[in-house]
């Protein structure tokens, strides 16, 4: 019967509660992940994948990503009069601040040039504000079939491999395909025919 420790890998990509969205999505493209378990100190808290990035990003919609070009105002038209403007009612820098979908981003780090990306939401936010706390895993003696039912009754595409409550590997439905892919898990049963020879059926 194969193993999950068979399989898996034991290079494990981990994230950190306070590592950014941005840093963690960048992280899981240079890597080839789609998730990885969040580790404060030596203790796992949590998982995170690139679905619940995506979510994320997907319910805070509005956030741009790059200026607007600057238009600029012909000299000969007409501007009014600084006498005809009551300094009573020009706006407060508040009401600008207001009508910026990202108003929490640094003013100066925003004007600081005209052509750079405006603040990126991801930056702004940590891991620990999506991941999940639960984390789903099984031991390295475990059946690769068992791995394969965890991930389907869970909807899930890696359970992480633990031992001593720490992990020592993740399988993912990838390297599951490749195991099937490779007629790892074929079951053979050997029988004896009539005329005592070895075989399989």
């Amino acid at each position: 019967m194969l193993k999950v420790r068979d399989i898996m890998t034991t290079d494990v990509v981990t994230v950190t509660p306070h590592t950014t969205l941005r840093d963690a999505i960048e992280l899981f493209a240079k890597r080839h992940v789609s998730g990885a378990p969040v580790i404060d100190g030596v203790d796992v808290v949590g998982v995170v994948s690139t679905s619940d990035v995506l979510s994320f990003e997907a319910s805070n919609p509005g956030v741009l990503t790059e200026r607007d070009r600057v238009e600029w105002t012909d000299l000969e038209e007409e501007t009014p009069e600084t006498d005809d403007i009551d300094p009573g009612d020009e706006p407060t820098a508040e009401f600008f601040t207001e009508q910026w979908d990202d108003a929490g981003s640094d003013v100066s780090e925003r004007m600081s040039a005209l052509a750079s990306p405006e603040w990126d939401l991801l930056e702004e936010h940590e891991v620990e504000e999506i991941m999940t706390r639960k984390l789903l895993a099984v031991p390295p003696d475990a059946a690769v079939e068992e791995a394969a039912r965890l991930m389907k009754k869970s909807g899930v595409h890696r359970v992480f491999v633990t031992e001593d409550r720490r992990i020592v590997g993740v399988v993912s439905a990838i390297d599951i395909a490749h195991a099937v892919a490779e007629h790892l898990l074929d079951r053979k049963i050997y029988v004896f025919n009539r005329e005592g020879n070895f075989g399989t059926a």
